[in-house]
């Protein structure tokens, strides 16, 4: 009786753990992502009036710039440059 208590606390424990897990990692996405979506406007206003060039502001770019930072911003400055 002991034993089945303790495997089922052992469970649930073990659920509990698999849905908290992925939540902290939505979290931080979504954190990541907004302020990559900053990042862009600041981006997207200087380059249109000191370069001639503005990046595209979704969902995608804003992920990229929140999750890799300056180098993300560089890259899709570089795209856009490019491209």
């Amino acid at each position: 009786m002991i034993l089945a208590f303790g495997v089922g606390l052992l469970i649930l424990y073990v659920l509990g753990m698999l849905l908290v897990v992925p939540m902290k990692w939505i979290g931080k996405l979504i954190l990541n992502s907004l302020i990559g979506f900053v990042v862009l406007l600041i981006i997207n206003f200087f380059g249109q009036f000191l370069f001639g060039f503005s990046i595209a502001v979704n969902f995608l770019n804003a992920l990229i710039v929140g999750v890799f930072g300056v180098p993300g911003a560089l890259l899709l400055i570089i795209f856009t440059l490019l491209l």
